[in-house]
C-alpha cells in the first residue's frame, strides 16, 4: 500500500507548510515555498518484535570503538580534529570550481596507500573523468571503487554488498529516492536520502563524507536540518584567482571549529602548507605606506600576514567603506574611534581594506594593525619593515591584551622580525620569552609613534 499526498516545503528552511504562501511563515524568505508531491509506502503500525530503549550509565559507555582514521593529509586532519571517525557522517560545501571534488578524491587515494578500501559516488561526472583527473594528481586507482548513478537504493545496495571503509557521494543534491517523487535536490530528496546514507553507514562503521552545493549568499544548499543532520560540516574556500584554498570547520561534533586549513594549488592537485605564515609574507614590500604586519591565532597555530589599508578622497559623494576579508562593521567602529580619539578626519575619504591574499579574519587582535595601516596610508608614512603590530583597540582608543601573546610573539621571531608593538599588559613576560625588542602602548598615538616611521 502507499499514500500520496502534496506538502509545500520552503527550500530555504526546510519548513512545511499547509498552504502555499509567498513568504515563509518560519524564516521570511520570500517565494522559497515549492510545492512537493510525496509518495511513499507505508510502514505497518504494528509493534513487531520492537524493544524498548534503554538508559546506559555514562561512565559505563565504551568509547574504544570511536576511533578516529588519520587520512594522512595533515591539513585535512588539523580542521576535523585528526582524523575521520568511523561512522560519522562529514559535509563539505564550496564555491563551483574551488576543488572540492578534487580534495575528496585525494583523501580517498591518501585512504587506499593506508589499506582503507573507498567508494566514490559521482551524480555530475562519468567514470572516464574521474579516472582522468586521478592520473593527473598521480592518485593510486587501486582500492577506489567508482559508480556513477544518483540512485538511492543502487548506493545502498553498493555500500553494503562491499568492504569499504569510506564513502564519498558527489553531491548530495543530485541523489534521488524512488520512494519519493519531488526531483533530486528538493528538501524531501535530500533529508531522506542523507538519513538513509546515513543509517547504512554508521551501521558498518562506514565514514560518510558528502559534497554539498551552495546557494549564491555562500551557504550551502537545501534545508538547514541537513547541517544539524551531520556530524561534521566542512567549508572550502579562496578566491580562484589565488593559488591556495582555506578549508574551515563550520561545526564538528568531534573536535574543536576554530582550526584552518590551507592548501596550495598545482598541478598535482591540492598540496597542505606547513607553515602559512611564510606563504602570506612570500609576495611583502617594504617601504609602502597602509601595509603592516599583525598576528592572528587560528586554533592553537598563530598566523602572520599583510594587512593593506588605502586612504583616498571621496570622488563619488558619499565615502565608501570597502572590506575584503575584515568585518565592515568592526572597520566603520574602528574609523570612528580614530575620529573621535585622535582626531583623524576620515568622515569624507574612501577607506578600503584588504588581508593580503584573500583571507577572512574576525581575531579583534588584528585591530591595532589595521588602525596603523590606516595612519599609515592617511599619512602616507610607512610602518616600519621589522615591526609587527599586536592589540585590540576599545571604543576609549584605549589598547587591550590578547590571549595567547607569547606564542604570537615567538611566531614573529621565528621569522626573522626583531620589533613588536603589544598591548602593555603582558608584554615584560613576552619580552622575557623573546628575546627582542617587544614595545608596550596603552593608547594609540603610543602605537603610532612606535610603528610608524
Amino acid at each position: 500500500m502507499s499514500s500520496d499526498k502534496t506538502i509545500f516545503v520552503c527550500q530555504s528552511c526546510g519548513a512545511v507548510q499547509s498552504k502555499w504562501s509567498g513568504k515563509c511563515q518560519h524564516c521570511g524568505e520570500w517565494n522559497t515555498i515549492v510545492e512537493e508531491r510525496v509518495s511513499k509506502k507505508q510502514s505497518s503500525k504494528g509493534t513487531g518484535d520492537r524493544r524498548a530503549a534503554a538508559a546506559v550509565p555514562l561512565g559505563k559507555i565504551d568509547t574504544s570503538l570511536e576511533f578516529r582514521i588519520p587520512t594522512g593529509m595533515e591539513e585535512f586532519d588539523r580542521v576535523i580534529g585528526g582524523g575521520i571517525v568511523a561512522g560519522s557522517s562529514v559535509l563539505l560545501g564550496g564555491d563551483p570550481g574551488i576543488g572540492k571534488s578534487t580534495l575528496l578524491l585525494q583523501v580517498a587515494g591518501k585512504f587506499t596507500e593506508r589499506d582503507h578500501p573507498s567508494l566514490y559516488v559521482s551524480g555530475e561526472e562519468s567514470p572516464e573523468q574521474i579516472r582522468n583527473r586521478s592520473d593527473r594528481l598521480g592518485i593510486a586507482s587501486e582500492g577506489i571503487d567508482v559508480a556513477t548513478t544518483t540512485d538511492l537504493e543502487e548506493i545502498k545496495e553498493l555500500v553494503d554488498g562491499g568492504s569499504h571503509r569510506f564513502v564519498i557521494v558527489d553531491s548530495i543534491q543530485t541523489l534521488r529516492s524512488r520512494e519519493f517523487e519531488s526531483s533530486p535536490g528538493t528538501v524531501t530528496q535530500i533529508r531522506e536520502c542523507v538519513a538513509a546514507l546515513q543509517d547504512t553507514c554508521a551501521a558498518s562503521k562506514i565514514a560518510l563524507l558528502l559534497i554539498g552545493h551552495i546557494t549564491k549568499e555562500g551557504a550551502i544548499a537545501g534545508p538547514k536540518v541537513l547541517e544539524h543532520m551531520v556530524d561534521v560540516v566542512l567549508h572550502f574556500e579562496g578566491e580562484k584567482n589565488h593559488l591556495y584554498r582555506i578549508l574551515r570547520a563550520e561545526k564538528n561534533r568531534f573536535g574543536s571549529t576554530s582550526e584552518i586549513g590551507i592548501f596550495t594549488i598545482g598541478e598535482r592537485g591540492l598540496e597542505p602548507v606547513a607553515n602559512p605564515s611564510e606563504l602570506f609574507l612570500s609576495e611583502r614590500t617594504s617601504g609602502i605606506s597602509g601595509q603592516v604586519i599583525v598576528c592572528s591565532i587560528e586554533g592553537i597555530r598563530p598566523i602572520l600576514f599583510e594587512l593593506q589599508a588605502l586612504v583616498a578622497e571621496a570622488t563619488y559623494g558619499v565615502p565608501q567603506r570597502v572590506a575584503s576579508g575584515f568585518d565592515q562593521k568592526r572597520l566603520s567602529l574602528l574609523l570612528a574611534i580614530l575620529e573621535k580619539k585622535e582626531g583623524l578626519h576620515v568622515s569624507s575619504k574612501d577607506v578600503f581594506v584588504n588581508l593580503a591574499g584573500g583571507l577572512r579574519i574576525d581575531e579583534p587582535a588584528i585591530d591595532l594593525g589595521l588602525v596603523c595601516a590606516i595612519v599609515s596610508s592617511y599619512h602616507d608614512t610607512p610602518v616600519r619593515d621589522d615591526t609587527v603590530v599586536i592589540g585590540e583597540v576599545g571604543l576609549g582608543g584605549e589598547i587591550r591584551s590578547v590571549p595567547r601573546l607569547d606564542v604570537r610573539t615567538k611566531e614573529a621571531v621565528g621569522l626573522g622580525f626583531t620589533r613588536i608593538v603589544v598591548p602593555e599588559r603582558g608584554a615584560r613576560e613576552a619580552a622575557m620569552k623573546t628575546g627582542v625588542e617587544v614595545v608596550p602602548v596603552s593608547r594609540l598615538s603610543e602605537a603610532f609613534r612606535a610603528a610608524l616611521v
